[in-house]
């Protein structure tokens, strides 16, 4: 299959984003998708498994409610494959303005939800829906949030300006988590109410600002990315005749090694993370008395707890930057993965140590996270080159959602279930997620030195040894 190339422009010279308008529009698109979804996994934890799956036994709403949690994975694949397919043959721009814009209509719609008991199974079936919507919109948004800021960036500063969309993920749970705690304390429980349950008021309706917020929030990100150019890298690639009329069949065929190598590469992270932030406000917040027992910490008591670990979380996902730049992605990873591997079997005894141990738990687990996240967004795109590195990219990084992310809280349950409430087990799954990440960076090859622009370059890209000429007047799939 074939597409002719457009003419060429001439001397005409190629728009530039400014870096900081890069910067800018990477970190607040990520931010808001994440901020959008992250608050659903805290009503996950919260209010969604009464509001929607009541049941007399309160482990069985809390995995039903997870569930679905999880099932926004499954479509985020799907929305990657969609978004790539628009983002390589049309533009990167344009399809992070799609992605953000419905991911921003089906949070909001969340809001006006009607619950179980005002609408039985129809208000479960629509919040299946949504959540479904929420996955289908990240799977386009990460990948092209870390192209904007990758393929914008100066030599030599590539790891540091992909932690840039990366940090999206602490600020979002830093704002919605935190909105939440607000809304909590406004709207307290009754005297003599249980302290570590939503209130009547935060039940009805509280819970539903957040959702509701989230519409201010896209507008301003909308208004942002409405400004950026499309990176000088994707203009000369179209302009050289190297776009391709169906990238995912290109990216399946030719470069088959490179996504599952970049699907393995994250599923430490995407474990980790849900682990550290679902599964952890659930333990955190069970009572020590309960069948299976947790850490019996109030919620507000264990939030703060939580927003503290995650600031680490963004003050490394910078710091890995400058590393990853200097030292080259693989190296520091593989060293960022050992220690992961090491944590998941020593954090039972970290939280034994009482309030200051689940800190220091929540802190290293967190300062761990930021290390391991912020190459990703240099890494994963340099596997692919610029003609499939959006529909690539994507796919490697949601795939490894259904693996990790989609199952890790359903999992951790279980597990904390079958160890009679301590979480020893949950920490030998993080350490044997942690080990085949390994494996898969150890077969990797370093891609720092890896060229970006294969209309400029392509002799450069060994990613699937299909060098293209510079210029041509077709593309070839």
């Amino acid at each position: 299959m074939t597409e002719p190339a457009p003419a060429s422009t001439g001397s005409a010279p190629t728009p530039v984003n400014p870096r900081s308008r890069v910067l800018v529009a990477s970190l607040i698109g990520t931010t808001i998708e994440f901020y959008d979804f992250y608050i659903y996994a805290t009503a996950a934890v919260l209010v969604f498994p009464t509001l929607f799956f009541p049941s007399d036994d309160p482990t069985t709403a809390l995995l039903s409610s997870f569930a679905v949690f999880g099932a926004a994975m499954v479509a985020r694949p799907i929305g990657a494959m969609v978004f790539g397919h628009l983002g390589d043959r049309l533009g990167r721009k344009g399809t992070l303005v799609a992605s953000l814009l419905t991911m921003g209509i089906a949070t909001f719609l969340i809001g006006v939800l009607p619950t179980y008991a005002q609408a039985g199974w129809v208000a479960t079936a629509l919040l299946v829906v949504m959540r479904l919507a929420q996955g289908f919109a990240l799977g386009g948004e990460w990948s092209g949030a870390a192209l904007i800021a990758t393929e914008n960036a100066p030599k030599g500063k590539r790891a540091l300006f992909g932690t840039f969309p990366q940090l999206g993920a602490p600020l979002g749970f830093i704002i919605g988590n935190g909105l939440f705690l607000v809304i909590g304390a406004l709207l307290p429980s009754a005297a003599g109410a249980d302290p570590s349950q939503p209130s009547e008021a935060f039940l009805d309706w509280g819970w539903r600002i957040p959702f509701l917020f989230s519409a201010v929030m896209v507008a301003i990100g909308l208004w942002v990315r409405m400004r950026l150019v499309e990176a000088p890298v994707f203009t000369r690639t179209r302009e050289a005749g190297l776009v391709r009329k169906l990238p995912l069949a290109t990216v399946f065929r030719g470069h088959w090694k490179q996504l599952v190598l970049g699907t393995f590469f994250m599923l430490a992270t995407y474990v980790l993370f849900y682990l550290m932030t679902t599964f952890s406000l659930s333990f955190g917040r069970t009572p020590t008395d309960a069948a299976v027992p947790g850490l019996g910490y109030g919620y507000t008591t264990f939030v703060l707890m939580l927003i503290f670990g995650v600031l680490f979380f963004a003050v490394f996902t910078l710091v890995s930057g400058p590393l990853a730049d200097k030292y080259g992605r693989r190296r520091t990873l593989i060293g960022v993965t050992a220690c992961i591997v090491v944590f998941g079997l020593v954090w039972v005894p970290l939280i034994g140590l009482g309030t200051l141990g689940v800190v220091l738990w929540l802190v290293l687990g967190f300062t761990l996270m930021g290390m391991t996240f912020g190459p990703m967004g240099a890494l994963l795109p340099e596997l692919f080159p610029t003609s499939v590195r959006y529909t690539g990219s994507g796919i490697s990084y949601n795939v490894s959602s259904i693996l990790g992310a989609a199952v890790a809280p359903f999992i951790a349950v279980a597990l904390w279930e079958a160890g009679d409430g301590s979480p020893w087990l949950v920490g030998v799954y993080l350490s044997a997620m942690g080990v085949l990440t390994l494996i898969a960076l150890l077969l990797g090859k370093e891609t720092k030195d890896v060229a970006l622009d294969e209309a400029e370059a392509p002799e450069a890209d060994g990613r699937a040894g299909e060098a293209a000429p510079a210029a041509a007047s077709s593309t070839t799939v």
